[in-house]
């Protein structure tokens, strides 16, 4: 195989000092090291750059189904990396990851009928299910999601605005979780929520949890959320039963409602799930609500489940963070637009909304705790 031709400006990556350093430690001669320059060239936006270094991993690459990551990941990713710096794609090797994972070139195909011809119908009928090839939470299900969306030109609002089933009832009950011996400034939210009017309020302990999840579902749940590697990773796990089970809302515990009071006047007649987007279109599921045996979180369910059994060491947004509820998202979308089911009955805000309703605070803990985000890297 043969490496793509980029000018000099495109192959110097100096400017980007994590990954020089990484470079100059390992060398980029096997697949591994070229694989992990190009993920940081990617994750911090140079993606022509990128892109010479998947493609660099992919001639490199044996061939074999059993050397990881496999030769259709990395052409995947160097193909998309090319539609994000506005190249041209290749023909030869657009052919080349069909023969490879029929898939990963529709996906690709995809992106490019939606970002360079702006045709979202037509990029939703190439796109398929591709997303089902991949974790929950990888790149497809934010771009999958941001290419239904404009086809369905619902603006923030997903559901049928003809059709409502009234129903659905959110219960203005908050549920947060802390595993124990909260600091100082997670007991003062605690508080200050417990004390708000107008809505119920329950924190579960590692050990209340524990029990809650045994008592609705047994042993081997609550044997899973013991296993958990993080306390972030638990309260993922326990975030989902509890809502789908009892409905209401959920918060994490480092965060804060501006005006609690006003919650019930964020959701719609008829609507199963409340949920907010960030502003590259990740599902935050620090913060949303539903009604109890939600669709979407039986979908949820379904994905945390398997991510548990079979990806049990996982990146925590894939395995039971954020990802679990794009990809059940983007099947209730998958099925609408095969005239399959009504679209989930879901209200979608967007990022502003979110910081409208919601703050942050100082949480000191935070510089000493072990941090979720290296869990499954």
């Amino acid at each position: 195989m043969k490496h793509i031709e980029l000018d000099a400006q495109a192959l110097d990556f100096g400017l980007d000092h994590q990954a020089t350093e990484y470079a100059r430690k390992h060398g980029i001669d096997t697949v591994e090291h070229s694989f992990a320059v190009a993920n940081i060239l990617h994750m911090h936006g140079r993606v022509r750059q990128a892109a010479y270094f998947y493609h660099h991993a992919y001639a490199m690459h044996s061939g074999s189904p059993h050397e990881y990551p496999l030769a259709q990941s990395l052409l995947q990713a160097h193909l998309l990396c090319l539609l994000k710096a506005r190249e041209p794609l290749p023909a030869q090797l657009v052919e080349a990851l069909g023969r490879l994972n029929l898939p990963y070139q529709h996906y690709i195909l995809g992106v490019e009928r939606a970002w360079a011809h702006e045709d979202y119908w037509g990029a939703l009928q190439i796109m398929g299910n591709c997303f089902e090839e991949f974790h929950t939470g990888e790149e497809v299900d934010r771009i999958y999601l941001e290419t239904a969306k404009e086809f369905f030109r619902f603006a923030s609002m997903v559901g049928d605005t003809e059709w409502v089933d009234r129903r659905f009832r959110i219960p203005n009950v908050v549920y947060m979780y802390w595993d124990q011996n909260p600091p100082e400034e997670i007991q003062a939210n605690i508080d200050y929520h417990s004390r708000a009017p107008g809505i119920g309020f329950k924190v579960f302990s590692r050990e209340e949890a524990a029990q809650w999840l045994y008592e609705m579902h047994g042993v081997e749940t609550r044997s899973l959320f013991l296993e958990a590697r993080h306390p972030a990773e638990a309260a993922d796990f326990l975030r989902v039963h509890v809502i789908h089970a009892l409905g209401g809302w959920w918060l994490d515990a480092d965060l804060r409602m501006k005006q609690p009071q006003h919650l019930g006047a964020m959701v719609p007649p008829g609507r199963e799930n409340i949920l907010f987007l960030a502003r590259d279109n990740q599902v935050h599921n620090d913060f949303f609500g539903a009604c109890a045996n939600s669709a979407l979180l039986s979908d949820c369910m379904m994905s945390l489940y398997r991510n548990c059994h079979r990806h049990r060491d996982l990146y925590i947004a894939f395995k039971t963070g954020p990802g679990i509820f794009m990809r059940a998202l983007n099947r209730g979308y998958r099925a609408a637009f095969r005239g399959q089911r009504r679209l989930p009955l879901t209200k979608l805000y967007d990022h502003q909304q979110f910081n409208n309703f919601i703050e942050e605070f100082p949480t000191p803990y935070k510089e000493t705790a072990p941090t979720w985000h290296m869990m499954g890297r």
